[in-house]
């Protein structure tokens, strides 16, 4: 018979796996790619429980850092079509399942 603990050990290994950053798509350069990412992995993680306070704290600082008219969208299962300038789309997957969209439209 398994172990009863032996679930859970396997789900913190998963989640343990899945816990770096992936990204699913981008067209950004490499300088602004690193930093976004860098910038949605510190935000997710100090708003962990707080989906719209890490989206406000990551667009405040996008449109700081590289001007105005960036958007944030920060959940699990949902889709998306956008409208984006070239080279500023950052579409990536943290923690496993959360999904965070990084995009500048003016």
């Amino acid at each position: 018979m398994a172990d009863p603990g032996e679930g859970k050990k396997e789900e913190a290994d998963y989640k343990r796996m899945h816990s770096f950053p992936l990204i699913r798509h981008t067209d950004m350069p490499e300088e602004m790619r690193v930093e976004t990412m860098e910038l949605c992995v510190t935000a997710c993680e100090k708003f962990a429980s707080n989906n719209e306070s890490a989206a406000k704290m990551i667009k405040e600082t996008m449109d700081k850092k590289f001007g105005s008219s960036w958007h944030v969208v920060i959940g699990e299962g949902f889709g998306f079509e956008i409208t984006h300038e070239v080279k500023n789309l950052l579409y990536m997957f943290f923690g496993g399942s959360l999904a965070i969209c990084v995009w500048k439209c003016s």
